[in-house]
Parts: structure tokens; sequence; C-alpha cells
């Protein structure tokens, strides 16, 4: 089978387009012909092997444990590990790897049976891989974290990109008020997933706000704890999400992780930085937002597979309008 593969960490420009042999499922896994795979900004931090944190979580210390590149996936079942239960050949499913997976950059990746689910049926393949990692996220911080119900005042920063665009639509069907904050460019794709009201932070920002929310999801990561606290209510739920942009050890994660516990002492604000995980109960919910059509996909720009640097380089930029994919042939 063709992979796009990383055997050590570095620059983008070391992944290599080659021939590996196809694994074969064992145990809880299932082998899928990979129709679409999601891109994604932990496919990034993986093969840099930046923060270094990321070398401490169980995927490879001195290189890629996983070499073969991706996360998120939508295809076929090939076949299946002698302990899956849920799924058989020839079914349609989408799913994320994860560390005991073996990267879905190529023709054939093996995924663990508790991160895959039944595709929905009104999503082409490659809109389905744009969902599992970023859907299950949004999905996380709206309902576990935000609490987020009818009535709720909810500001989604980072609007349009991957996390947030489902994050907008999500908080819709649970019957919030959403504000969506996004550049001047991307107004018109967020007023379509159904935001109340969006804020042009190249035009407006937040400074000179009056308002205040209940919760507010920050999938950029570029406003201090100060200004987003400022229009949060005295008793709301601050979520951050993605963002990294400080030092190589940590990408300040563990920094901003600090500060939001500590803050959150001594204030009615509950603040938080959120890592959530893809698994087969939030999927099927997933499902069922999509085939009730309370949730769309945003694809962004579709990629060959041997485009998929040129993938990585362009999400590396930030400027994303939902998800990108790569598309095997």
């Amino acid at each position: 089978m063709k992979a796009i593969v990383q055997e050590r960490y570095g620059p983008l420009d070391n992944l290599r387009l080659v021939e590996r042999e196809k694994p074969a499922p064992s145990g809880k896994t299932v082998l899928i012909r990979v129709r679409a795979a999601g891109v994604d900004p932990g496919i990034w931090h993986l093969m840099t092997g930046k923060p270094y944190m990321v070398r401490l979580m169980g995927f490879g210390f001195s290189r890629p444990k996983v070499p073969v590149a991706g996360w998120d996936a939508a295809g076929v079942v090939e076949a299946v590990g002698s302990n899956v239960t849920a799924l058989k050949p020839g079914d349609e499913v989408f799913g994320n790897c994860d560390a005991r997976g073996t990267g879905t950059f190529a023709d054939y990746a093996c995924i663990p049976e508790d991160h895959c689910a039944p595709k929905p049926a009104n999503l082409s393949f490659e809109e389905a891989a744009a969902l599992p990692v970023s859907g299950c996220t949004a999905l996380q911080v709206v309902r576990d974290q935000g609490k987020v119900g009818t009535g709720t005042q909810v500001l989604i920063l980072g609007a349009a990109g991957g996390v947030g665009h489902y994050a907008v639509q999500i908080a819709k069907a649970f019957g919030a008020t959403v504000t969506a904050v996004c550049s001047t460019a991307k107004l018109d794709l967020v007023r379509s997933l159904g935001a109340d009201d969006v804020i042009d932070y190249t035009r407006d920002g937040l400074a000179n706000s009056t308002r205040r929310w209940d919760v507010i999801i920050d999938t950029a990561g570029r406003r201090s704890f100060a200004e987003l606290r400022r229009v949060l209510q005295p008793k709301g739920v601050l979520a951050m999400v993605g963002g990294e942009g400080g030092n190589a050890w940590t990408g300040g994660f563990l920094e901003r992780m600090a500060s939001a516990s500590f803050l959150s002492l001594f204030s009615g604000q509950k603040m938080m930085v959120v890592t959530a995980t893809v698994n087969t109960p939030d999927l099927l919910v997933l499902r069922e937002l999509v085939e009730t059509k309370k949730l769309k996909v945003a694809l962004d720009r579709r990629y060959r597979l041997d485009e998929a640097v040129d993938a990585l380089k362009e999400l590396e930029k930030g400027h994303a309008r939902g998800k990108s994919v790569v598309v095997m042939d």
C-alpha cells in the first residue's frame, strides 16, 4: 500500500510517500480501506515532535511510535481483529486511530474498535473523515465543560476553524444563543452555520464590548485570560482548546492549565484547558446530529495523498475554513 511516513521527528519535509506492507488487525482493532483522512493540528505536532511534551504521552520519545501520519479516517472495513464484536467487513465507518492504530495517511489503516463508528448515512467519506477528533472535541467542550443548554449565551472564538465550526452548530443544537468570532473572510460561513451574532475580530474585537457571556469557548488561543474573563459572566465557564504557541517543551499547555486552575480558585468563574478524546459513544452522538441535519461538515480543501505535506503546511498557517482532508485514489 502507499503511505505517508516519517521515521524521525523534524520538519514536515521529512514526510515521504512510500510503499509499505498492509497492516493486519488484531484484538480489538479493525482494518479499513481508507477513502479519506482528516487533516488536524495534532498530526503536525506529532510529526515535528514539538512541543516535546507529546513525546512523553506515549507517542514515542526519540522517534514517532507510529511512523505513518494521520489520525482521522473514513472508509470501509476490510477485516477485523479476533475480539471485535460490533463491526464486520463491508461496514462503512469513520474514526480515529490514536497511538494504538497505524496512521491514516495510507491506503489502509488499523483503528481501535472503540474509536470507530458507522459512518453517517448522509455524509460522504470525505466529510466523515473530517469529523472525529474535531467533532468530539467540540461536543465534549459544549456538553461536558460548558454544560450548554437552552438559553445559554455562548461566545466562540475561532468559530470558522475545525473545532470552532462544529462548536457553533452543537451549541445551537443544544439550545444556546451563539456569538461567533472570526475574520472578515469567514463571516458568511459562520452565519451559514447558524450563529446568532458574528463579531469580526479584525474590526470590532472584544476590548470595548459591554456584553458578558455564560460560556466562552476559545479555539484560537490569541487572547489573554484578563480579556476573556472581562466578558465572562461572574459564574461563567471559560474553556480553551488548542492555540499552542508557548515554549518548545510544553507549547504553553501546562502553563495555561496551571493559570486556569489557579484563577478558578479565587473566582466564581470556572476556567480550564480542554483535552478531548475520541470514543464510539460520542461518535454516535455526532452521527445522530449529522443525520438529523443539526450538524454539517464545512470542507475547506481536498488533497491527494502525494499532497499531504502541502495540506499540513497550509494547516500550520492557521487560516482554516472548516476542515481539510486527504483523499485516497
